[in-house]
């Protein structure tokens, strides 16, 4: 036998061998924390220890109904009785809700993603997000720097790969495309994810997608989840449920090298030509990539802007020409949104510390220690800095010293955005459906306010409240204006029309008049701030598609500027509600907008994207 024939035979008997039999079972969309997600999950962990012929489980994501430590406790609490290897990744509602900043997940469960090998397949999970704002999900940028490291250690692009994320490989994330142009490049045979709750198959862009069913009972008597056999280059599904006699086969999928480089783009990727159709209006200064998500506006100081990433990094860069200047390491996720006071900013981490740096070299001044991340932004007054937190506190401290001068620890639920300051009050919401006005000297609860919700992901708590002519004024995700009475919280309107769907982003208009608002059909509506009831006087030309960025409209002159959730700021007349530019940095959530100068701009997108714009 020549030499060449002895090696092809030899690694045809090892690609042959390589690649043996087994099967391996997916759960996903447990739920634990709502109604019977707990109990459905103790059951299936009782049934797959059972199974004397599963390899390994995998938990493809909403692990939890809200993402909170109780509940994430629990769920691994019962993971912990089952018998098999088990690979997790988070899913919407582990990181939308999470009160920990999705901190607790990678401490509880020990990591976001898993790559791991298994009788020759390669089997990577990522996270899928969106991370504590309300949008499209997002395959973090720490995920994909990520996912080049791992495939940059296994160079053996011919072994079959088999992908996991929560989300169907699609639209549904805003960056399903970075993820999907690098499975591209290596011999990916089968996608998996949760989060649709049913049985189904995909293509996508020619790899097979399978999505499992959630294991929550529903309306049936028990819940389920799905059995995986590899052999002789299929999939075979089966659903299973717990102590039934047998499962019911209801997908097979083929497995193969599906030859990438000759297959064709088959959905749209993003579109940045709108960013030619406004280059007289608008242009781009520069522009920053940071290797992790971004989920904080900006504070400035001199010349410096001040933000913080989801790999804990507290940093500043040059206002002139975006060039890092400092960086603070912290043990958690950043998303709260600094504020400088004089030459120090305070920045809540979710390592559950509140940090005073020195702004200009980034040096730590001080730390305060608090019970749970600490996700809301703070705002400063005379010194003193109003930040809520996840412990059920909310506190005001000394800038200069890191001393806490007052506590409320009567709040229910989380602190995740930037409280409002108004004629002696600090008011805020919190994840629990609660609405708090407290005495700013004292701490003191003025009043609170409940809406009526069971739910608290109804809660008024990611938008940043408007007030003005002592009326306070929310958005929630229950579709509801609010306008409230500043000084005893009483309901002077509230109001939900089919009509005009709000949202969380709301902003104020420069002469007050009017309270800024986006609806999810990509409106912008001006309401009267004075009205005894619910009046749109104003209605811009903007037509954005489905919209949920909560962050905040903000005024800029004689212009409105929107963010949304597709890396799109658009400028909007104030005066005759005409689009005047819009600008396409990204293709993901847009966090608060910085205005800088009478034509500065600086915005963040999620994926770690930072620009600067001059509006002219």
């Amino acid at each position: 036998m020549s030499k060449i024939l002895l090696i092809f035979a030899i690694c045809l008997v090892h690609a042959v061998y390589a690649q043996q039999p087994f099967k391996f079972a997916q759960v996903t969309d447990t739920h634990v924390g709502g109604a019977t997600g707990a109990d459905d999950l103790r059951r299936t962990v009782k049934d797959l220890n059972k199974q004397t012929d599963i390899d390994f489980v995998i938990l493809s994501g909403d692990v939890t109904e809200f993402g909170s430590d109780e509940e994430l406790r629990l769920a691994k609490q019962i993971l912990d009785s089952l018998h098999l290897p088990l690979y997790v990744i988070p899913g919407n509602h582990d990181s939308n809700w999470s009160e920990s900043g999705a901190n607790s997940f990678r401490k509880i469960f020990g990591s976001e993603t898993f790559f791991f090998r298994h009788k020759g397949y390669m089997f990577m999970g990522t996270t899928s997000g969106p991370n504590m704002r309300m949008g499209p999900g997002q395959i973090p940028r720490e995920n994909l720097v990520w996912m080049d490291s791992v495939f940059a250690a296994n160079p053996d692009v011919e072994t079959p790969l088999i992908y996991i994320n929560h989300y169907p490989q699609d639209s549904s994330l805003n960056n399903w495309y970075e993820a999907i142009d690098r499975l591209k490049s290596r011999n990916t045979q089968l996608m998996m994810c949760g989060h649709g709750h049913i049985n189904k198959v995909y293509d996508w862009e020619g790899i097979p997608g399978v999505m499992g069913r959630s294991n929550l009972r529903a309306k049936d008597t028990v819940g389920g989840y799905n059995v995986i056999q590899i052999a002789n280059g299929r999939a075979r599904y089966e659903v299973r449920k717990p102590s039934a006699l047998e499962g019911k086969v209801w997908a097979t999928i083929h497995l193969k090298n599906h030859a990438f480089a000759k297959q064709t783009q088959q959905y749209k990727r993003p579109s940045y030509t709108v960013n030619t159709s406004y280059a007289n209006q608008v242009e781009e200064v520069w522009r920053y990539q940071d290797d992790a998500d971004l989920g904080a506006g900006f504070a400035s100081y001199k010349r410096l802007v001040i933000t913080g990433n989801t790999a804990g990094a507290v940093f500043a860069l040059h206002a002139d020409n975006g060039k890092k200047v400092w960086s603070f390491q912290t043990a958690g996720k950043i998303y709260s949104t600094a504020a400088v006071w004089k030459n120090i900013v305070v920045v809540g981490s979710s390592d559950g510390q509140v940090y005073g740096l020195d702004a200009g070299s980034g040096q730590e001044k001080w730390r305060l220690k608090t019970e749970k991340a600490v996700l809301g932004s703070p705002i400063i007054a005379n010194g003193v800095a109003f930040i809520g937190a996840s412990d059920g506190v909310f506190r005001a401290v000394d800038v200069a010293s890191g001393r806490v001068k007052w506590t409320f620890d009567k709040v229910s639920g989380y602190v995740s955005a930037r409280p409002t300051l108004y004629k002696g009050f600090v008011i805020f919401g919190s994840w629990e459906n609660g609405f708090y006005a407290l005495n700013q000297k004292s701490g003191a609860l003025e009043w609170s306010w409940n809406n009526g919700h069971s739910n608290r992901m109804f809660s008024a708590a990611a938008c940043y409240p408007v007030a003005v002519h002592d009326r306070i004024f929310v958005v929630a995700p229950d579709r509801y204006m609010t306008c409230l009475n500043a000084k005893d919280g009483q309901v002077i309107w509230r109001e939900k029309r089919d009509s005009i769907r709000v949202r969380e982003s709301m902003g104020l208009s420069r002469d007050a008049r009017m309270i800024y608002v986006k609806t999810m059909d990509g409106n912008l509506l001006g309401v009267d701030s004075k009205s005894p009831e619910m009046r749109v006087c104003w209605r811009s030309t903007l037509q954005l598609p489905y919209e949920l960025n909560p962050s905040a409209i903000a005024s800029m002159g004689n212009q409105v500027l929107v963010p949304s959730h597709s890396g799109l700021i658009s400028g909007v007349s104030s005066r005759t509600g005409d689009v005047l530019w819009q600008y396409k940095l990204s293709n993901a959530l847009l966090n608060p907008i910085l205005i800088t100068g009478k034509e500065d701009v600086i915005v963040s997108a999620m994926d770690g994207v930072i620009v600067k714009l001059k509006i002219h």
